[in-house]
């Protein structure tokens, strides 16, 4: 088995991106504790995002990468992401309700639900971009990804930090722009359509980048990857069809919305590339040249939640703050069937904890799977090291 260069996706989410922490710490006790980052190619999209920067800037030691991550992911509260006190909440809801009622005295429109400034405090504190030029100059990292949405051209842009030989792309609504990545890269990549602010980069504003990423898997491709690891934030599989005749609730509809943005287009990548790979797997190399053929079977490996996140969430949302929490029941996102919305924005520590621990005890049900895709003896782990 030959040993290609890896590269790590990390989908969006919001608060379901502590499932990769837990992931992640399975992958440092599978391979050991000690040694660099393994995987030179990191492509993140809106709350992966975030964590493949934070990857990318400490990959000269992957286990203090992980460890600094998951204090963070482990210690959470939602007032580290977004303003969720009760004068900030109701100002959002006399400013959302006077833009509807009286629009034509307001002069200008509300930018977003939620102010996530705190977010920006965090992410400027705790990384230092600097790090990841450093981290390229000394071979630790061979490229960083950070996909976003813009809101005047539709199209997918994925800014990349790399080496000097990589070279952008254009496809279909898909584009990748050589950039140095930075804060304001990681609040564009993360900002929920309606829930936070848009973010300006050059001359365009851009959203949460799951939002019409067509092909998530492509930056890594494009950035050299041959083999690929893939942890999603959904539950893989079909859920069953049950029958209902309550009326969607807002918080039902909104987070239906929210995971077509942040899981669909996963799938329907992965299932494209899994027949890329069987018709690209059944011509030689040879033939391959001689037709000038220019693609190659990709290793693909995805660690997907194995439980509903959503079903999670609803067992910690008493740990809102209370206005927030009363603003969520009015809208029906305390309720069994509005809880998805709740598992994007639950950002507090016994929710998050939660994931983590079913990304590491999903991880480790496949450690053999995740030991040959790192080219490592499969080990033992040591789960209570991650759990306390």
């Amino acid at each position: 088995m030959s040993e290609g260069k890896a590269a790590l996706v990390l989908t969006g989410g919001g608060a379901r991106a502590a499932y990769q922490v837990g992931v992640l710490n399975a992958i440092r006790d599978i391979r050991g504790r000690g040694g660099a980052n393994p995987f030179p190619i990191l492509c993140g999209t809106s709350a992966g995002a975030v964590n493949a920067t934070a990857l990318a800037v400490y990959c000269d030691n992957f286990d203090a990468a992980v460890r600094k991550l998951s204090w963070i992911w482990r210690n959470f509260t939602v007032s580290q992401v977004y303003r969720a006190d009760g004068l900030s909440i109701v100002a959002s809801g006399l400013r959302w309700g006077s833009a509807l009622m009286l629009g034509w005295l307001v002069r200008q429109s509300p930018t977003s639900l939620l102010d996530n400034d705190p977010l920006r405090q965090l992410l400027g504190h705790a990384l230092d971009f600097d790090a990841i030029q450093r981290n390229i100059e000394r071979g630790h990292l061979t490229a960083l990804s950070v996909t976003a949405s813009g809101y005047a051209t539709g199209e997918s842009l994925s800014f990349f930090q790399a080496e000097e030989a990589m070279a952008g792309w254009r496809r279909t609504q898909r584009v990748g722009v050589r950039s140095r990545i930075t804060v304001e890269h990681l609040l564009a990549s993360s900002a929920i359509p309606f829930v936070f602010p848009a973010i300006k980069i050059n001359r365009e504003f851009f959203g949460d980048g799951s939002m019409r990423q067509l092909a998530p898997v492509s930056p890594a491709i494009h950035l050299g990857a041959d083999r690929i690891l893939v942890i999603g934030a959904g539950r893989a599989g079909l859920e069953p069809r049950q029958r209902t005749d309550r009326y969607p609730s807002p918080a039902q509809i909104a987070g239906h919305a929210l995971s077509s943005i942040f899981l669909d287009s996963l799938e329907v990548d992965l299932e494209r590339l899994a027949r890329i790979n069987d018709t690209v797997g059944s011509i030689s190399l040879g033939q391959r040249e001689a037709l000038g053929i220019r693609l190659k079977p990709i290793e693909t490996l995805v660690i997907a939640p194995s439980r509903k996140l959503e079903s999670i969430a609803a067992r910690y949302r008493h740990t809102l703050p209370t206005v927030l929490r009363s603003v969520m029941h009015g809208v029906g996102a305390t309720r069994r069937n509005g809880s998805t919305i709740l598992s994007y924005l639950l950002f507090e520590s016994g929710y998050t904890r939660a994931l983590i621990e079913l990304g590491y005890r999903d991880a480790m049900a496949r450690r053999a799977e995740l030991a040959a895709f790192l080219r490592c003896d499969a080990g033992h782990g040591d789960e209570a090291q991650v759990l306390h």
